[in-house]
């Protein structure tokens, strides 16, 4: 469409946001107690043995529940279905080495849908499940791999010790990684019962044949576990109710719940509204405008643009307050190094001299945000690199390291070339990927275009759509593109991202990693004293400053939009940036 189009496209335009309106009005009758939360776009799926997305793991937390879990509040570790945090020993024994004991005890009401008691069985079946070899779940595995045995007791079925090799995160491992499921419901014909966990720790490549095995994983790796009304069962305060692919996610506050009784221990056992939408808009503009009508009523990720203006709009500061929240998270542009043009750590390097981060942050993000130099945070202070110094955008060190790695302009047509070892000439043009419909992300690419040009790199930008996006990501089907990670409350363990062995399978998408960052990544995971994990931290920020797996951008801040209309509505680091079930109407607390 050219620019003379341009009524045209208004007409359009207003015509779809007229649609999307009508829809979020006439969908619901919105009750004081109903909270109408904004989704971009569907979440993977809504089985947590599976799940591997960020906004599928916040709306679980509704229905699903932990052993213990970041409270939004106070951001700290605390016991749901756990009765208190568990007790840790260290335990050595001439065959095993070092290991650690972890021992929970549940809570003595907690109960299923069914009313039949959460016990050790279902605890065990859960980590069971998700460490069957054939389950498709390997980003879940990678943090589950040092659960070498599960122990119960006879005298006890609410009792139960984790067994695992000495590890940073074995704590928050076991009792907040997975969310506990019930046996009865996810292995109604009790295929993994005869396994045990250490077996499964121990034999999962000889596993991997057992029909048994086969079977389970084959039925839980199906779509009726993902989105299935009465295949998504939890212990939690809300029932999974309906799901329509691209318009929204219902789910309804149980009758008679058990765990109202322990309102305001924390955040996961306060639960007012007695119906929680999830509206599906994925184009922020028209999200927007649905806010601003009040057929929504919470935002966040807003874009950094229109939450700079919002406050211009009328409607917008009648009912909503706005907040950019402190936000756990980073932004960064992955980089494949495993292609001809971009396997060469120096051209790696010119390319993290063609970004102005600084203007980036300033510019396209309205500065709600600060520059990061890796993959720690800058919250996490005891283990971030301050020494590193930053790239900053220099055309002329781009074109010194290009010209080292190798790379001339042969045949003079402007773009750089190269010969490769097979004598083959390869010209320097890459394919830069984004979500589609996000305008930030959009912006900074057409920024690093234009400083690759000057360069003589050719750069397409390709907007996908956002599951293309993610598939095309975990399958390295990629040259460069614009992600961003958001990170956990806990211990952080680089393994899952940048390990070699994560590479496929894990989330190392730009395939980064050698023998030696491998063994500070090992190191990390099993250094329990913090000045020594320290300084292995800062080599692993150095080895990825030199490597530039990632051009890291900045940690954003949340942009949050919620109605006044409710109480008890603060805002937290922990995704999505609140816990809507806590909202409370003020017209019902009145």
């Amino acid at each position: 469409m050219t620019l003379k189009s341009t009524g045209i496209f208004r007409l359009s335009t207003l015509a779809l946001l007229s649609v999307i309106l009508l829809n979020s009005c006439t969908t619901y009758e919105k009750d004081p107690n109903e909270i109408v939360v904004h989704q971009l776009s569907d979440p993977d799926m809504l089985n947590p043995i599976n799940n591997s997305g960020a906004s599928s793991t916040a709306i679980m937390s509704n229905i699903f529940q932990r052993l213990m879990y970041i409270d939004h509040k106070t951001l700290e570790l605390t016991p749901v279905l756990a009765a208190a945090k568990p007790t840790v020993e260290m335990v050595s024994d001439s065959v095993n080495g070092d290991r650690m004991h972890i021992t929970y005890t549940l809570k003595p009401d907690a109960v299923w849908d069914d009313g039949s008691a959460v016990t050790a069985n279902d605890v065990e079946f859960t980590i069971k499940a998700a460490l069957n070899p054939k389950v498709d779940n390997m980003q879940k595995k990678s943090y589950l791999l040092n659960i070498k045995d599960f122990i119960k007791y006879d005298d006890d079925p609410l009792k139960f010790t984790f067994v695992t090799d000495v590890y940073i995160r074995a704590e928050y491992t076991t009792a907040a990684e997975l969310p506990i499921v019930p046996e009865y419901v996810y292995d109604a014909n009790g295929l993994m019962k005869e396994f045990t966990i250490k077996q499964l720790a121990e034999e999962a490549e000889t596993l991997a044949e057992n029909p048994k095995i086969i079977e389970f994983a084959k039925d839980i790796n199906s779509e009726k576990w993902q989105r299935q009304k009465g295949f998504i069962s939890g212990s939690g305060a809300y029932a999974f109710e309906e799901w329509k692919t691209g318009q929204y996610i219902v789910l309804k506050k149980k009758e008679n719940w058990w765990g109202h009784k322990y309102e305001g221990t924390t955040s996961y056992f306060d639960a007012h509204m007695n119906k929680i939408t999830y509206q599906i808009i994925n184009d922020q503009t028209a999200a927007i405008t649905a806010l601003k009508a009040e057929n929504l009523d919470a935002m966040y990720g807003i874009k950094s643009k229109d939450f700079h203006e919002l406050p211009e709009s009328p409607a917008f500061t009648e009912n909503f307050n706005g907040e950019a929240a402190p936000y756990l998270a980073y932004s960064y542009l992955g980089i494949n190094t495993k292609i001809p043009q971009l396997e060469n750590k120096l051209t790696r390097q010119a390319l993290a001299h063609l970004v102005d981060v600084d203007r980036v942050i300033e510019k396209v993000g309205y500065g709600y945000g600060e520059r990061i130099v890796g993959t720690v945070h800058t919250t996490n202070k005891k283990f971030y690199n301050y020494d590193i110094e930053m790239y900053q955008l220099n055309l002329e060190k781009a074109k010194e390291l290009l010209a080292q790695a190798g790379w001339g302009d042969s045949d003079g047509d402007g773009i750089l070339d190269m010969e490769t070892e097979d004598g083959e000439l390869i010209d320097f043009r890459i394919t830069f990927s984004y979500n589609s419909g996000n305008d930030e992300r959009k912006a900074v690419a057409l920024m690093f275009k234009e400083e690759a040009r000057k360069v003589g790199i050719e750069v397409e930008i390709e907007p996908q759509e956002w599951t293309i996006y993610i598939e095309n990501t975990k399958d390295h089907n990629f040259d460069m593109y614009y992600g961003a990670w958001i990170m956990e409350h806990a211990p952080d363990d680089p393994n899952q991202l940048f390990h070699t062995e994560s590479a496929n399978g894990g989330s190392n998408y730009p395939s980064f990693g050698n023998e030696y960052s491998d063994s500070l990544i090992d190191a990390i995971g099993i250094t329990i004293d913090e000045a020594k994990r320290k300084e292995l931290w800062y080599e692993l920020q150095e080895v990825m400053h030199n490597e530039v797996p990632y051009i890291f951008l900045s940690a954003p801040k949340n942009k949050i939009a919620i109605h006044k209309r409710f109480e008890n509505a603060y805002t937290s680091a922990m995704y999505p940036g609140f816990w809507e079930a806590g909202f409370k109407a003020k017209a019902t607390a009145e």
